[in-house]
């Protein structure tokens, strides 16, 4: 790749930067259409659903989808073929927790007629249509898992992590055609176009799944890093290694896996999570610095043995109200969640919640939504009260919370 001049870093470094204020998301604001319904999707990774819940208010339940109507095919291709059925005992048996990991992330199509899923055990991103269940198309990712996805601003694309092939692949969430690929850091995870659509972000988190978790053994995670590509050509643009930002400002212990993020509406500021930490930085994209760390409070009852802390989460969802003055953190291993003032960096009152997993917010923009994978439930908290207002059942390990549409009168597939 050719040599990036420093007055060209700067421009790049102005640019791509990420708006994840929420209640208009890629999904959500590629239509206006007066037919669709503004909702919520709920990801429900061990049995295979996604619950459809009112996007504001009561989160009262709208519909539910089988993201794995395929089911049976796809076990036979899997028992069929030794290396796919070792894949998929191993992701049971590790990140899953004992469970099959059958959907990771989703977003609907700008009609409201299709959700896109990335399956995690079944390596694959599928389309299904809402109006009959059926899936449309099914684009299995190199490698043997699917994991975190990003729709562009537009609608019209997807980009889905293949884990295990340190891939990102971009695709037409029309039609399942791969657009372009690009390669990244050990394990992609969080992927995120620029409001703009000129990028994509991607956040590589190293091997979650071992138990050397001392900071001793850090090294031995993987290559962790932020890629950014061109969103048209996918070629490289800049990679951002925090270990060298966190090691500057004397951070050496700390991993340098980054987890989720949200940026600021002037998109200035990036705040993020790391592996192990009970808290979040914050990242000023212009200088490239780490510029403040806010350590949120433990819980007493968590384990301070780090093997026994998820996929090496220890805080896990940020979200950021539509004025960027709240944040909204998830701590996972901890069983709270909390809404932070983004000036002060002082957290409001720690809301009961069990292995909160997400966090996003509501479409009215007025409160935090977190995904409660211990309790099958999502929750939402009050921005300007800091306190639950509540809680909805959902299906089993909620995880992805994410803003579609469906048909006005939509419940359900007709096959359901």
């Amino acid at each position: 790749m050719p040599a990036i001049r420093p007055r060209h870093l700067c421009s790049v470094a102005a640019a791509l930067v990420l708006t994840v204020t929420a209640p208009t998301t890629a999904a959500t604001a590629a239509t206006d259409s007066a037919a669709l319904r503004e909702v919520m999707f709920v990801g429900n990774n061990w049995d295979g659903t996604a619950d459809v819940i009112k996007s504001t208010g009561d989160l009262a339940k709208v519909g539910r989808i089988d993201v794995i109507p395929d089911k049976d095919e796809r076990m036979a291709e899997i028992n069929a073929h030794p290396i796919k059925w070792i894949y998929f005992m191993a992701i049971r048996n590790s990140v899953g927790e004992g469970h099959d990991q059958f959907v990771d992330d989703m977003y609907s199509t700008p009609d409201g007629r299709s959700v896109v899923v990335s399956r995690p055990s079944f390596a694959d991103v599928v389309s299904i249509d809402l109006a009959t269940g059926n899936i449309n198309w099914r684009f299995p990712v190199s490698g043997h898992r699917a994991d975190h996805m990003a729709a562009s601003p537009d609608g019209k694309r997807v980009a889905v992590s293949a884990s295990t092939a340190n891939t990102v692949h971009v695709l037409d969430i029309a039609t399942g055609k791969q657009l372009g690929s690009f390669a990244t850091g050990d394990k992609p995870h969080e992927n995120i176009f620029t409001k703009d659509g000129r990028y994509i972000w991607n956040m590589a988190i190293g091997d979650v799944n071992t138990a050397l978790d001392d900071p001793f053994w850090d090294w031995t995670k993987g290559n962790r890093r932020i890629t950014v590509v061109d969103a048209t050509t996918y070629q490289q643009v800049k990679v951002i290694d925090m270990r060298e930002r966190l090691d500057a400002i004397g951070l050496k212990d700390f991993s340098d896996a980054v987890r989720p993020a949200v940026f600021s509406p002037d998109e200035s500021t990036l705040y993020f999570q790391v592996s192990f930490f009970n808290g979040f930085l914050e990242y000023d994209v212009a200088s490239d610095k780490i510029t403040r760390v806010r350590t949120l409070p433990k819980n007493p009852a968590t384990s301070a043995d780090r093997t026994t802390w998820v996929n090496d989460s220890r805080h896990h969802g940020i979200s950021m109200s539509p004025d960027g003055s709240k944040l909204c953190v998830a701590g996972t291993m901890d069983d709270y969640a909390t809404v932070v003032d983004r000036t002060t960096l002082q957290e409001g009152p720690l809301n009961t919640t069990s292995k909160p997993y997400w966090a996003t917010v509501s479409g009215d923009g007025k409160a935090c939504v977190v995904s409660e994978s211990g309790a099958d439930q999502v929750t939402a908290i009050d921005f300007a009260t800091g306190r639950k207002t509540v809680s909805v059942p959902v299906g089993d390990h909620p995880q992805r919370v994410r803003l579609g549409h469906v048909p006005a009168n939509w419940t359900g597939p007709s096959s359901s």
